[in-house]
């Protein structure tokens, strides 16, 4: 397996896995928005139909959760109906795909951890449209892998770490919600995963974090102290932060299947943390 097409191979996920990819001997396939429009089923199929691929990572998405509730038709058409057009055209050629997918296809409600068995139930536009790919994916496809994640970050995206970072040196206190768990995900460890699962033929629905839970209020803790950064964080609820879509409270994925079927678990997100500031201190000098 060589020619690997990444698809969104700018955004905070696909960038990583080029990198990944490509410090490991491979050579990627990372269209443009002219050339691999996934607004479009000729475009997506005259690429992949004529791109010679071996293999496809689908990382393109919309991932603009609140307006998604305003943008319904367009974020099912990118994140449901694209990912239908990609898979059928994986059926042809016969190769392997990773879709990447996400704990909003959860409703929240679970007091423990959810496993890739448990009912899904999407309580926003964004976890529905993500839910409905991963149906087209195991409908047609024998060959794939599809891993729902969380709380990505990566050095070069816009994230909440950054957002946290920028709001600290404009406001003196701010208001960060304690009531929804989850884990962040580094896309630095998460690539390592997923070009790990390629070279296998492990295929299934698998569920991968880093290791560890916490709540966004926590997060913001943690980096505003690893940052030495002196400012007030208020503890709210959900409920208290004006937001167009809901959230699930509970988004806490069990990694069991990983380490069951072999593949080794990511770093905790504490330390993902620290890695990700020593490395954005790196590139700021």
């Amino acid at each position: 397996m060589n020619n690997i097409l990444v698809t969104g191979s700018t955004g905070q996920l696909g960038s990583d896995v080029v990198k990944e990819l490509l410090k490991r001997g491979y050579s990627t396939l990372s269209p443009n928005r002219s050339e691999f429009n996934l607004c479009s089923e000729d475009s997506i199929r005259n690429y992949i139909l004529n791109s010679n691929c071996e293999a496809i990572v689908h990382c393109a998405a919309y991932t603009q959760v609140d307006k998604a509730e305003d943008e319904k038709d367009l974020c099912i058409k990118i994140n449901a109906t694209a990912t239908k057009h990609i898979v059928k055209c994986a059926k042809i050629l016969d190769i392997p795909m990773i879709y990447i997918s996400t704990d909003y296809v959860f409703d929240g409600t679970k007091d423990g951890e959810y496993t890739e068995n448990d009912e899904t139930n999407p309580i926003n536009i964004y976890g529905e449209s993500k839910l409905a790919g991963e149906k087209y994916v195991q409908e047609i496809l024998d060959k794939y892998y599809i891993v729902r994640t969380s709380w990505v970050f990566n050095i070069n995206g816009k994230n909440f770490i950054e957002t946290m970072l920028r709001l600290s040196k404009a406001n003196n206190q701010l208001s960060i919600v304690n009531d929804q768990i989850g884990s962040p995900t580094y896309t630095k460890d998460l690539s390592r995963l997923l070009v790990d699962m390629l070279e296998t033929s492990k295929y299934g629905l698998y569920h991968a974090t880093n290791e560890g839970y916490c709540s966004w209020y926590e997060f913001a803790d943690t980096i505003f102290k690893l940052a030495n950064i002196n400012i007030d964080i208020k503890a709210i609820n959900s409920n208290e932060y004006a937001s167009r879509a809901k959230r699930p409270l509970n988004s806490k994925l069990s990694k069991d299947k990983l380490i069951e079927y072999g593949f080794k678990p990511l770093p905790h997100w504490e330390d993902a943390l620290k890695d990700y500031l020593i490395r954005r201190r790196d590139l700021l000098i």
